[in-house]
């Protein structure tokens, strides 16, 4: 089903209701939708032996453009795979006891034996909710990114970034996600280490099973930058086909020396450290691959301090095919 828009109806018209209604009827068609309480929902797509599990709120999905179709839905689909996509209808961390009693239902119903590979897949608040509740699929491999360990204050009270969410309970029932991680075979946690608040919690998360992916220079956003460079869908279909690594993950992340954004951001935090020897560097390499005005027209300013302090650049190397 490539999109659930009424025909001649504009996206941005849809309300939210007209939204949860089609993503229902997509449920009925393919597999089940659920309402779990008034902020959750299920969607359950049967297709094959593996099974993606991804956790979204209702904001991200309905701003991946048209189709406005969850993101472990639409990668699962194109590949013939089944889903499980979880939906919040805001950042709740999934800490709600009736999605507790989904899961309890689908252990007790031996639901994940069914699959021959389970991926769990979440980001910010929904990664620590993939970590969280991978505990129901032994054997599973988990990509979060950027996840929480918890938001209970005792234990992690120095990140001040979501106060206003620390009376929700993370200790009972799936609580401690690095804790629940230990049953699965591989999990993947991404994040940026100059994010200190993120580099702490994946920290808690370490574990020997437990892959630590520095995306360095992709900030505090790197679903956003993963799914800027077009690798993101490559990770998750390379996960449901059980070759993704670290190595393939870095092999997919070099891409973002070609991404005007990714480089953009780069030279914005050389300036503003004052390292204009490696800004300068950075823009001479960038116009030397790339057709880039905006760092060719940096360049010279860069070089000219660089002369006046009395540290010119060295003679360029020769780029491949140069020699």
């Amino acid at each position: 089903m490539d999109s659930i828009l009424e025909p001649g109806k504009p996206m941005r018209e849809m309300s939210d209701s007209d939204w949860k209604r089609q993503i229902a009827e997509l449920g009925e068609e393919e597999g089940y939708y659920e309402p779990l309480g008034p902020a959750h929902a299920a969607l359950f797509a049967d297709r094959g032996p593996v099974l993606l599990v991804s956790f979204e709120s209702r904001g991200a999905i309905r701003s991946r453009g048209e189709g406005q179709l969850p993101l472990g839905y639409a990668v699962a689909e194109t590949a013939d795979h089944s889903s499980l996509t979880l939906i919040s209808d805001r950042d709740t961390w999934f800490r709600d006891p009736a999605v507790y009693a989904f899961f309890d239902r689908l252990v007790d119903d031996g639901f994940f034996e069914d699959f021959d590979r389970v991926v769990f897949y979440g980001a910010g608040p929904c990664g620590y909710a993939a970590a969280a509740f991978s505990v129901v699929a032994p054997g599973a491999t988990v990509i979060a990114i950027q996840p929480q360990a918890t938001l209970e204050p005792r234990l992690t009270g120095w990140d001040d970034r979501f106060t206003e969410m620390r009376r929700l309970c993370f200790t009972d029932r799936y609580g401690f996600a690095p804790d629940m991680l230990e049953g699965v075979g591989r999990a993947y946690v991404l994040f940026d280490p100059a994010v200190t608040l993120d580099a702490m919690h994946a920290a808690l998360m370490a574990r020997p099973w437990v892959e630590l992916l520095a995306c360095f220079g992709a900030g505090s956003t790197v679903e956003r930058m993963l799914t800027d460079l077009d690798v993101l869908e490559t990770m998750l279909t390379q996960a449901c086909a059980g070759s993704f690594d670290a190595m393939s993950f870095w092999r997919l992340y070099r891409t973002r020396r070609i991404s005007g954004r990714y480089l953009r951001h780069r030279l914005a935090h050389l300036e503003g450290a004052g390292r204009t020897y490696l800004a300068a560097m950075l823009c001479r390499n960038v116009v030397r691959r790339m057709n880039a005005p905006r760092f060719r027209a940096r360049l010279d300013p860069l070089e000219e301090a660089l002369a006046a302090k009395g540290t010119p650049l060295p003679e360029p190397l020769p780029l491949p095919g140069e020699i």
